[in-house]
């Protein structure tokens, strides 16, 4: 059989002519948000021998995804055709407009063009309306979805389990016969199948930073099971002390649980579900770091969010279901409560992620580690980071006493000290306390 370019379908005859691919990919999806690409294919349908190896696909996928933006995860495989291997490369995405290298193109009949001004307003226009949770997943059918996670839900969200069907329809996941994503994000029996971002990546590290991991996992399913994943693995890896009442014992985890549950289910509700990126827990010595793919919803800013108790959500069909099932907080409440159990949490805003930190209280600083952070310092900054290490509620009177040098002077020291990240005030000048930053 002859294959026919045409508006979803491309060919290029050379593995070579990656960056015209990249225009056509980025073409088909602004018109078509589906298509295929062919290397080793003339225009007339001949198919032309190239040398394909293991290291072409990975070369061909790894272009495609750091030059196609916003981001996509082509399909690559390889297919045979009048006895000749050609790539065949599936890809689609919905967030338009993408664009190849900085330029935005669309397909008209099979050719590619650059878009005007206006055709290029029209689809930012079109991004800001659409919303991922409430697209029709075109590959997925009614049996995609687990009765029994449904059943489960109905039970949370104290409401009577009828049919699937009936049930998805008036919880608003199922329209015109199809399943959206927040149905099969919810409830499906492998939700990985669709959504290969549907992961959450956990991990203990030894110290402050990144260089040394003590422990690894990665779990995959449906948002429910996700969220309790992440509370069990970070209850799991903190300090958790204990309180007796009587004959009773109560956990107290050296995290507020309330604040640990509420960072975990932003996470999942607010992220970007167009970036294939997957939300991650990096559970370090002295904080814990919750992280998801998606800066901030309808230009809010983080000070919106933590004095002002503003909130947008991403993703309003997720958030409502999660609601019924108690998951949620009143809306603008999240911040609000998570500030009230943990107020030294901090959030960030870096590299298109979302960054929530929450501080370990029982981390302790070492004299080891003080000595390595003075090294480089002068004489007065030192003492002053040592007399700190042995009394955080020091004032800069008592400073100036000990170490014996005027109060400006000390002013300045402790100055630079801040300034290169070393040491910050927590609190008011009475009452509040210093904290040195590990590095």
């Amino acid at each position: 059989m002859k294959l026919k370019e045409n508006e979803t379908t491309e060919f290029k005859k050379s593995t070579s002519l990656i960056k015209e691919a990249l225009i056509s990919i980025s073409a088909i999806l602004n018109k078509h948000g589906k298509g295929t690409l062919y290397f080793g294919i003339r225009e007339n349908g001949e198919p032309v021998k190239n040398t394909i190896s293991t290291k072409t696909l990975r070369e061909i996928a790894g272009s495609i995804t750091s030059k196609i933006d916003p981001r996509i995860y082509p399909g690559i495989s390889i297919e045979r055709f009048d006895d000749v291997d050609v790539v065949k490369v599936e890809f689609e995405g919905n967030y338009v407009p993408y664009s190849a290298e900085g330029r935005y193109y669309i397909r008209v009949a099979d050719e590619d063009q650059l878009m005007n001004s206006e055709q290029l307003a029209s689809l930012f226009e079109k991004r800001k309306s659409l919303r991922w949770d409430t697209i029709i997943n075109e590959k997925a059918t009614i049996k995609d979805i687990s009765s029994a996670k449904l059943k489960e839900f109905c039970k949370l969200a104290s409401i009577k389990a009828t049919d699937t069907r009936d049930t998805l329809e008036s919880l608003g996941l199922f329209k015109n016969g199809k399943l959206l994503n927040a149905a099969l994000t919810l409830f499906s029996k492998n939700p990985f199948k669709f959504f290969s971002n549907l992961k959450l990546l956990c991990s203990v590290f030894a110290t402050t930073s990144t260089s040394n991991i003590l422990d690894q996992k990665e779990f995959e399913g449906d948002l429910f099971y996700l969220i309790r994943e992440a509370e069990k693995y970070i209850l799991k890896n903190i300090h958790i002390g204990m309180e007796l009442n009587g004959l009773y014992r109560k956990d107290l985890p050296e995290i507020n649980s309330e604040a640990i549950r509420e960072v975990v289910i932003n996470a999942f509700l607010h992220r970007d579900y167009f970036d294939p990126d997957f939300v991650s827990v990096n559970i370090f010595k002295d904080r814990i770091e919750i992280r998801n793919p998606g800066t901030l919803f309808g230009g809010l800013s983080i000070n919106d969010i933590v004095t002002r108790n503003i909130s947008r959500r991403r993703n309003e069909l997720i958030a409502d279901i999660l609601s019924r099932a108690h998951f949620v907080e009143r809306k603008g409440r999240g911040i609000a409560l998570i500030k009230e159990k943990e107020p030294e949490a901090k959030f960030e805003e870096i590299g298109g992620l979302f960054i929530a930190t929450l501080k370990r209280s029982n981390y302790k600083i070492s004299e080891e580690l003080v000595e390595r952070l003075v090294d480089g310092l002068v004489e007065n900054q030192i003492r002053i980071i040592k007399l700190i290490f042995q009394n955080p509620r020091i004032s800069k009177r008592e400073l100036h006493e000990v170490i014996g040098i005027s109060t400006t002077a000390i002013d300045k020291n402790i100055e630079k000290l801040k300034n290169s990240g070393i040491l910050k005030r927590i609190g008011p000048a009475k009452g509040g306390k210093w904290e040195i930053i590990p590095k």
